[in-house]
């Protein structure tokens, strides 16, 4: 772990990320890509100590208030944020502010700050986005290794649904001959239908796989999944979107299971509902 001071913190889509790499130890982690230009090892983490005071800065300078995202590249509950508190300064901004956030994690240190996220959905609109990918807890265990399991993520969404704060699921990645069956999908959107998640993310079953990613990835499969970097070779190459054969199966599942239930399963439709600003708040006032 080592400190820097950005010179930024917001996004032109009103985006942060506090923290650069990441210790969860996802095996397919796409931030390793080297196309996001890290120059340190991507587990020391890299910390903006002073995002509190440029987030401060930048919500006091808006004319309207709206969504702030998190989570979108790197955890912001890993491992550091227990003794770092960085998120929770800003969730305290944020709601101080009368601001909305919406906030992607795969941790159950989240419910840390439920205190910050009900006051910020109570004032505005609060968001939580959960990563689901393995239904199966052993599997999980490999596939995301340094992180809490699907199951104690479930719990997760049931805390937030029984506090009133909606959810949306990312069902994604999608590893061929790994997590891409019936069964695992199955079981993933019934713990979406019992939690009564909003909405579901998902691009397609299948994975995205570049420079910095596909080494690490493949590393893992030699040590857990001994022959199958082979068969990826084989079949993929070097190819950035990879489909898995079960595609055209799993996504009729996808949809007719979200349809059947009332869960937003359009990808456009989950994104605009993350960066909605409910429009009794618009207007703000002078600070």
């Amino acid at each position: 772990m080592h400190f820097v001071n950005a010179k930024g913190i917001l996004s032109a889509q009103n985006g942060m990320n506090l923290y650069r790499g990441c210790t969860h130890g996802c095996i397919y982690c796409d931030s390793r890509s080297t196309c996001y230009g890290f120059r340190h090892a991507f587990e020391d983490v890299e910390v903006k100590q002073n995002a509190p005071e440029l987030l401060e800065k930048a919500l006091r300078s808006k004319r309207k208030r709206c969504m702030i995202g998190t989570g979108a590249m790197c955890d912001p509950y890993m491992h550091c944020e227990e003794t770092l508190g960085l998120t929770r300064k800003c969730l305290e901004l944020i709601a101080r502010y009368e601001f909305g956030v919406a906030i992607q994690t795969k941790s159950d240190r989240i419910l840390r700050d439920l205190d910050l996220l009900k006051e910020i959905n109570q004032k505005a609109k609060c968001v939580v986005q959960i990563t689901l990918t393995t239904y199966d807890e052993d599997l999980c265990r490999i596939l995301e290794p340094n992180v809490c399991t699907t199951a104690r993520r479930v719990e997760v969404l049931e805390i937030m649904r029984d506090n009133g704060i909606p959810t949306i699921v990312w069902l994604s990645p999608i590893l061929p001959f790994i997590n891409d069956t019936k069964e695992n999908i199955h079981g993933i959107l019934q713990c979406c239908i019992r939690t009564k998640v909003y909405g579901i993310i998902c691009f397609g079953m299948g994975m995205t796989l570049r420079d910095g990613d596909r080494e690490y990835f493949y590393e893992a499969l030699d040590k857990h999944f001994p022959g199958l970097r082979q068969k990826y070779h084989r079949k993929y190459g070097y190819a950035y979107e990879i489909e898995s054969d079960q595609n055209a199966e799993l996504m009729r599942l996808f949809h007719g299971t979200c349809e059947k239930h009332g869960i937003v399963h359009d990808v456009e439709a989950c994104f605009r509902y993350l960066h909605e600003f409910p429009e009794k708040y618009e207007q703000l006032t002078l600070f």
